[in-house]
């Protein structure tokens, strides 16, 4: 506790602010939380967990998770630093989740689907066994009930703690999606920051419609690898979500307000709904607790004008 001339003088809690990434602008947290991890200074979309990122997109109470049993296994007894063994264990309590992957079915706008979405904060949403088996097993079920398939990619690429198994993951989650298209299935992937590596170069670039988040990181290998390599400098925008529209990359980019409704026109299309109808106004449970929490304060009342006095001429 520091003193002043005045007295006491109280310490600020920390965490309370959060600096930018891209502008720098100190941003309030409680209200960056409430705009969903999106800067509102320069609109830079921080990387989002996996559970705020289904309670934005799904319906309130209609997430039912699937195949949480599924847990990694060190078949290479990986030893970095830390063996990998000890490395999940430390991670799963960590963060609370199985591994990086969280799938299940739900409603959007009340047209039902199957969702899978990564969570960063685990392993950098590295692609392992337990992702790669856990896509190709929420394809096969959206397969069998006729549901279309929505995949949110966020991750470091492929999880190199478990070698030649973690590629493999690559050829099985494109199998799997091209055996869902061929059954008549729907597939949509939406890419976030950051994309890279092994999932960009697998099933987030091989689905049937492609978004992506604003200023998203897509790509395989890092732009300060490739501009190493090839001893030339990148153009302005390399490998981001723009760069990649412009070139025909992707189908189309989408801020994370504007997702959810986005999500539900097209999935009204892919399964025959109606497109208009699916934009009627459903709160998220997430959109519910945030309007919860904010207390708008009461416009000052405006003052009685004075009235003028007419000057005599």
């Amino acid at each position: 506790m520091a003193w002043t001339r005045f007295g006491k003088k109280k310490d600020m809690p920390g965490g309370l602010w959060i600096k930018c990434e891209s502008c720098g602008a100190m941003l309030f947290r409680k209200e960056f939380e409430q705009r969903h991890r999106v800067c509102a200074t320069c609109g830079y979309h921080f990387t989002l967990p996996a559970r705020e990122r289904v309670a934005l997109t799904a319906d309130p109470g209609t997430f039912q998770e699937l195949w949480t049993e599924l847990r990694a296994v060190d078949v290479l007894q990986f030893n970095d630093r830390v063996p990998y063994s000890e490395k999940l264990t430390a991670t799963k309590a960590k963060t609370g989740e199985a591994d990086a992957m969280v799938t299940g079915t739900a409603q959007v706008k009340g047209i039902p689907c199957a969702l899978g979405v990564m969570n960063f904060q685990f392993l950098g949403g590295s692609m392992g066994m337990v992702v790669g088996e856990k896509i190709a097993l929420l394809c096969e079920f959206a397969a069998e009930q006729k549901l279309p398939v929505v995949l949110f990619a966020c991750s470091g690429g492929a999880r190199m703690h478990e070698g030649a198994v973690s590629l493999m993951q690559m050829a099985k989650t494109c199998g799997a999606l091209q055996r869902l298209h061929r059954q008549g299935g729907v597939s949509i992937s939406v890419m976030t920051h950051p994309t890279t590596g092994g999932v960009t170069a697998s099933f987030a670039s091989v689905c049937d419609l492609l978004l992506a988040e604003p200023g998203a990181l897509i790509g395989f290998a890092g732009p300060r690898v490739i501009a190493t390599t090839i001893k030339k400098e990148l153009p302005k925008g390399f490998q981001r979500a723009e760069f990649l529209l412009e070139k025909g990359q992707i189908d189309r980019i989408v801020p994370r307000a504007a997702m959810r409704d986005e999500l539900a026109r097209l999935l009204a299309y892919a399964t025959g709904r109606d497109p208009v109808a699916a934009f009627k106004s459903q709160p998220t449970a997430a959109q519910g607790a945030a309007e919860a929490e904010v207390t708008v304060p009461a416009q000052p009342a405006e003052k009685p004008r004075k009235k003028q006095k007419a000057k005599k001429e």
